[in-house]
């Protein structure tokens, strides 16, 4: 099959999964006007991999058909396809301005990743590993659309999964079948699951104990499985002038709980389960983080480039882009740019290739002080649009329709900026409420604080796994010289 056209995505989601949205169960996500939007924005990403102007950096031939197939499932065998993987990402985070941290590359990655170290889930079966390295040539070939559904149900972090009220109020096995396992209970947070072919379930954070067996499973199964209920928070998507919300209008993802009604979970769609150990230590064992986190740095690195952009066009905006405290603010958020910048390519030059599979592994450490530092910059970068923007962006115009009606010769008198019209600042600064001041905003922001996990235990984790020896033993140095 190779890749798909955004049309072929789209009639992919026409099935009978069980999205609910509010009270109303949506019978067709891709007709949903507060879900189009964004399912027309992933739909140019699958197109754009048929424009002559992006095809070879967006795609490969497959090792096995020969077609052309999304660049996301390369496994990396040198440097050289860790920057092509990188090229990649960048111009689909590019072409969504960073705001997609779920678009289908992810996914393809954490895949991709697994079928680098199929070897790993050999030491529950050899079947299983087979499994997975099946099931990555089929994402491959079909170019799948994934997400996943990792976390809990928020209820009470107090206790154990095992000793909640509810034993299946974690997602957990039922009973096995000749057919496959049957599982219960729930996930958070699966964005993107409402335009998602298939769902990717495991439990993190691994923190299993062996009382807790049940919940030791690893599978994938599409979103349109019987018994599989996608619950919805609020759409955050903005209908009406395109200007008015830039980005609410076409990039919200969806967020949702998956729940799980006794689903029958297919043998053939079981990677591992019952095995505390094997599941606790996929993520590391697996080498899974070190591709993710080269993905999610990419992806970062695009959002913070639109932001700076942003921040200089509003500086400019109001004529205070001389003043030094503004530029040195600017200076500041720049310097966020050649940080995670400078992580990617000292990851992509310290690669190396592990002996066991033959595969290039970009180096973790300079990856994790993106995934360290983003939850510290994101916040930081909002702080200085709002800090720009101030008053600005609570004296906006209701619709920037109204340039064009009767109160429009005061909009353009009164609303223009130091060196561009009215109709310029409206837009630039409706661009910024939308990232700072709405709900789509609010949500990007505490989506960059905890995508990678609690920035405190990541900081503190980056401490206790970094090298330290060289550091120690300069000091040790010293009190040993005369």
């Amino acid at each position: 099959m190779g890749i798909r056209t955004g049309a072929e995505f789209i009639r992919g989601l026409q099935d009978e999964r069980e999205v609910w949205l509010g009270k109303e169960r949506v019978k067709d996500v891709t007709a949903h006007p507060l879900f189009r939007p964004t399912i027309d924005s992933l739909a140019r990403l699958y197109d754009m991999q048929h424009d002559a102007a992006y095809r070879d950096v967006l795609t490969y031939r497959s090792p096995t058909s020969g077609q052309p197939v999304g660049l996301s499932f390369l496994i990396p065998r040198s440097r050289d396809d860790l920057v092509r993987r990188r090229q990649m990402i960048k111009t689909w985070a590019d072409a969504t301005y960073g705001m997609m941290g779920r678009s289908a590359d992810f996914l393809n990655t954490m895949v991709m990743a697994w079928a680098a170290k199929s070897d790993y889930f050999a030491q529950q079966h050899p079947e299983c590993a087979e499994r997975v390295r099946r099931y990555y040539d089929y994402c491959r070939e079909h170019d799948v659309f994934l997400t996943h559904a990792l976390i809990d149900p928020q209820v009470d972090r107090s206790k154990t999964r095992a000793e909640q009220a509810d034993p299946y109020l974690c997602l957990g096995i039922v009973r096995e079948t000749r057919q496959g396992l049957i599982v219960r209970g729930s996930k958070m947070i699966a964005t993107a699951a409402p335009f998602a072919d298939e769902i990717l379930v495991w439990p993190f954070p691994p923190t299993l104990t062996e009382a807790e067996a049940r919940y030791a499973l690893v599978f994938i199964i599409p979103v349109a499985t019987p018994g599989l209920k996608i619950i919805c928070r609020e759409s955050f998507t903005k209908l009406g002038h395109p200007a008015d919300h830039p980005l609410s209008g076409r990039f919200d993802e969806m967020d949702a709980v998956a729940v799980f009604d006794d689903v029958l979970v297919p043998w053939e769609r079981v990677f591992l389960y019952g095995d505390v150990r094997l599941v606790a230590n996929l993520y590391v064992g697996a080498r899974i983080r070190e591709m993710t986190a080269h993905q999610t740095n990419t992806r970062f690195l695009s959002k913070i480039e639109f932001v700076y952009g942003l921040l200089c066009h509003m500086a400019e905006a109001i004529g205070v882009h001389n003043a030094p405290a503004i530029q040195e603010m600017l200076g500041e958020a720049a310097t966020f740019i050649e940080i995670i910048r400078s992580a990617l390519l000292a990851a992509e030059l310290q690669a190396e290739v592990d002996p066991s599979n033959g595969v290039m592994y970009p180096a973790l450490q300079p990856l994790q002080v993106g995934r360290t530092w983003a939850p510290r910059m994101y916040p930081r970068l909002m702080e200085m649009v709002r800090r720009l923007g101030a008053g600005g962006l609570m004296q906006l115009p209701a619709s920037v329709e109204a340039l064009d009606s009767p109160i429009g010769r005061d909009l353009q008198q009164y609303y223009r900026g130091a060196h561009i019209s009215a109709p310029e600042k409206v837009r630039l600064f409706k661009l910024a409420w939308d990232l700072v001041g709405s709900d789509f905003g609010s949500r990007h922001l505490l989506y960059e604080l905890f995508y990678a996990g609690d920035p405190s235990m990541l900081m503190a984790g980056f401490h206790r796994e970094f090298d330290k020896r060289a550091c120690l033993a300069r000091v040790q140095e010293l009190f040993s010289t005369p």
